[in-house]
Parts: C-alpha cells; sequence; structure tokens
C-alpha cells in the first residue's frame, strides 16, 4: 500500500501519521526495555553519545541478549571514548572475541582514535558528519543523530523493517522494498522525540511484532495496520528467495608444545578475522583458494583429530579437519605467532571458530591416549 494511502483511524484503515507516534510513544514510557545504554524515555537528558554508539556497533548483526555483557565490560574497562582510543588493538580485540564481525571491533578503534584525536572526544551530532567516521553507515548514523542528540532521523534496522512492511502490508519482496519502507517510515518518524521512536520502533520489533510470532492483539499499533488485517501479519516482510550457502573446507593445526602451550599465529590485520590471535591453518578463508597448498608451521608426524570443527559465517559454511601435533621445544614455528598456555586460553581472545576447536583439547575434550 502506498503511502500516501494513509488515513482513517479504523480497524480496517491504517491510523492517521500522527496518531502512530502518539499511540506508540505512549506504549514505550511504559514498556520500554531497561538496556544499559538508553536514556529513561522522555528523559530531557540526551543519551551518552560515546555509550549509544558503542552500542549501535555492538548490535549490529548481533542480539540485545549477546551484546549486554560485552557493553557492560567495554564501559567498565573504557568507560570514555578517549579510553578507548588509548587502548591496545590486541587488548580490544581480545576484548571483542566471540561477538563476531570483527571488521567492526577494528574500526571502532579507529573510530574512537579519530573522535578523541580529531574531535577532541566530542561526537558530531549530525549524520553527514556521522557518516565520515569510520564504521558508521547510514543506520548508525541515524541511531546516534536521533537517539543521543535528539535530532529527527529516520532510523531503520531489521526490526523497524518488519514493523513497517506489516503497518503497511508492503507486498514487494525485502531486497527491492528498501526505497518503499524507508519513505513510509520517514513518513511517521515525529520531529519531537525522535530517539524515543526509533527505540520505541525497534522494541515493538523485537518483541510483539517478532518475526514468527507477533503479538496482535497487544501491540498499540494493531487498530489499522494493513498486516493484521491481512490475517496473516507473518507474510510481511515479503523475503526473497535465499541462495544456498557455499560450503568451504579446511585445516588448522594445533601445535602444542610438550609444556603444556600451544601456537597461535597472529593473523594479518586485513581479510576475516584480521588482527585476532587464531591456530594457523589454510586458505579456507581465501574464495577460491582453498585448496591451494599451505605448509604448517612446523613439519613433522601431524595426527588427523577424528572431530571436525563447524562453522557458519554470513556467506557460507565451513568444515574444518583439525591436525595436531606434539614437540619438546626449541622448534621455532613458522609465521608470527607466540606460544601460548592451554590452559589459559580464554584470555587469549580467540573468535568463535578458533575455540571450538580449542576446546578439543582442553578438559573433557579429546586426550592424548585418543590420539594415534
Amino acid at each position: 500500500m502506498p503511502v500516501e494511502c494513509l488515513a482513517k483511524n479504523s480497524e480496517t484503515d491504517l491510523p492517521a501519521m500522527a496518531t502512530i507516534a502518539q499511540r506508540l510513544l505512549a506504549h514505550y514510557d511504559w514498556h520500554a526495555r531497561a538496556l544499559p545504554w538508553r536514556a529513561a524515555p522522555g528523559a530531557s537528558e540526551c543519551a551518552d553519545p560515546y555509550r549509544v554508539w558503542l552500542s549501535e556497533i555492538m548490535l549490529q548483526q548481533t542480539t540485545v541478549a549477546a551484546v549486554i555483557p560485552y557493553f557492560l565490560k567495554f564501559t567498565q574497562r573504557w568507560p570514555t571514548v578517549d579510553a578507548l582510543a588509548r587502548a591496545q588493538d590486541a587488548d580490544l580485540m581480545a576484548a571483542w572475541a566471540g561477538l563476531g564481525y570483527y571488521a567492526r571491533a577494528r574500526n571502532l578503534l579507529a573510530c574512537a582514535r579519530h573522535v578523541s584525536d580529531v574531535l577532541d572526544g566530542r561526537f558530531p551530532d549530525e549524520e553527514v558528519e556521522l557518516l565520515r567516521l569510520p564504521g558508521i553507515g547510514p543506520y548508525t548514523a541515524a541511531a546516534i543523530a536521533a537517539i543521543a542528540f535528539k535530532k529527527r532521523a529516520v532510523v531503520i534496522d531489521a526490526n523497524v523493517e518488519r514493523v513497517v512492511a506489516r503497518l503497511y502490508a508492503i507486498a514487494t519482496p525485502l531486497a527491492q522494498a528498501k526505497a518503499e519502507i524507508r519513505a513510509a517510515a520517514e513518513a511517521i518518524t515525529p520531529t519531537a522525540r525522535a530517539g524515543d521512536f526509533a527505540q520505541a520502533m525497534m522494541d515493538l520489533g523485537a518483541g510483539l511484532c517478532s518475526l514468527r510470532d507477533p503479538q496482535c492483539l497487544l501491540c498499540p499499533l494493531r487498530s489499522g495496520c494493513a498486516g493484521h488485517t491481512t490475517g496473516n501479519p507473518t507474510a510481511f516482510p515479503v523475503k526473497s528467495p535465499k541462495a544456498d550457502k557455499p560450503h568451504r573446507r579446511g585445516t588448522v593445526w594445533w601445535l602444542e608444545r610438550a609444556d603444556g602451550h600451544v601456537w597461535l599465529e597472529r593473523r594479518t590485520e586485513r581479510g576475516m578475522l584480521g588482527g585476532m590471535r587464531g591456530l594457523p591453518g589454510t586458505l579456507w578463508d581465501k574464495r577460491g583458494r582453498e585448496d591451494e597448498h599451505v605448509d604448517p608451521p612446523l613439519m613433522g608426524q601431524w595426527a588427523a583429530i577424528n572431530r571436525p570443527v563447524e562453522h557458519v559465517f554470513t556467506h557460507f559454511t565451513l568444515t574444518l579437519t583439525v591436525q595436531r601435533l606434539v614437540v619438546q621445544g626449541g622448534d621455532v614455528p613458522a609465521g608470527t605467532g607466540e606460544w601460548w598456555p592451554i590452559d589459559e586460553l580464554d584470555r587469549a581472545g580467540l573468535p568463535t571458530l578458533f575455540a571450538k576447536a580449542a576446546r578439543i583439547f582442553q578438559k573433557g575434550g579429546i586426550f592424548p591416549k585418543e590420539i594415534s
């Protein structure tokens, strides 16, 4: 349904534009989620731009439940953007381990240093200026402007897309409906309390207007929601058929020293899991080069472990064969890395992929007698 078709406030027509914001904000005032980066609904003080920015970067492709403990640890360790700007790269990457999408962490540090060194520790309050900062795209710029600076900005994430698509029963497949959804969201975004409105839309999409089980009877926008009127709100947004993810294979090498240390490489800054500690391996992360020969960090009688590691990335799935070699010490492995105590691997900040492999060899995993 086109945006212009906003009119009567009835059970069968979309609510008038002004009443959408009024109803949603009234509901938000009572039911807003209490999140550590938020100001209270209707608060006169702005939310801390640093905390808003940090939370929005962490929340990209990641759930609120997963982000909260990371956010609390980050803000305890680095309470301001200036403190974060002074963090060592390795320390930040280790603290980020497990959140995934590690380019976000590299951009986080680059942005913090720019804000601290160039902008005197102050985030810009306009979308166009925020967009110039590392790692900040249109959604994040709008969210910071609206939530931290009370500017009118149209904030659209996956939750907001779902709410708007259902509200207007937008039948265009989601991949092609971005402009239509944005126009509809633009039409209903108020000037006053734009930040609260954005967060209210996010909360609605994360809760009552969830992907598979919308609670329409409790929704403040039920009256006039075109998706609800169809009797099948879960049909919106219309999804395009998903292409099958390609499946890659590779090998990682567990090089263990007899005194209880494992060799961890430092991955290059560019590319997947850049700048992180990890296990050396083949070129599984290089599309089209997975089958290229790569030598292990040391030559020896490597033993294949009959327990592959399975992992799913955004664009492909991965199966890694794990091979193990125990050495007495003295030999220097190839590549840039360090010997790390196996019983202290939780401090190494390993990405989830390599942590899965490490668990095979830690307590409760494979013991030497099981390895031929």
